[in-house]
């Protein structure tokens, strides 16, 4: 191997193999009585992920969105979509590959899972649902820091 060859063989690698939609619910518990209703829902949003390795650099990373629209104690709808993606990682150190899977995979789906939501609301009968933009970078550090806390708190009583 040439010198030239070799360090375009050490290049990262990061590449998207497959963007799917592993799993879709969408309740409407209080129909057709919700649709009667002329208040302006509150609309909860819950985001959760997860990456697990699947094959040798193939990382299969789920961005889960769950949104709940409710009046008072009513719930109007709640759909949630586990939005998926198969991403090939590779020549990245071991310590990039979290922050990769927790923060540039979820960036890249948030788009399709909002639209999913967006067009599940539409089709059960009630007005879009337009997620607004997340922070994965500061959701990551800000996990970190808690699992820092937790560790920090804990080890006094953690004697083995």
């Amino acid at each position: 191997m040439t010198e030239a060859a070799q360090p375009q063989a050490e290049q990262p690698i990061f590449n998207i193999e497959k963007l799917y939609v592993k799993d879709l619910s969408l309740e409407v518990p209080n129909a057709p009585q919700c649709f009667l209703e002329r208040e302006a829902p509150e609309v909860q949003v819950q985001l959760a992920t997860t990456g697990t390795a699947v094959g040798e650099a193939i990382y299969d990373v789920v961005l889960t969105v769950t949104a709940t629209a409710k009046i008072k104690d009513k719930t109007l709808f709640l759909v949630e979509v586990a939005q998926a993606g198969l991403f090939h990682v590779r020549n990245v150190p071991e310590q990039e590959i979290e922050p990769i899977i927790a923060v540039a995979c979820p960036n890249i789906m948030f788009p399709f899972a909002r639209e999913v939501i967006s067009d599940a609301v539409i089709r059960a009968g009630f007005p879009p649902v337009l997620l607004a933009p997340v922070n994965f970078e500061t959701m990551y550090r800000q996990r970190l820091e808690q699992q820092a806390q937790a560790g920090a708190a804990g080890s006094p009583t953690q004697i083995q």
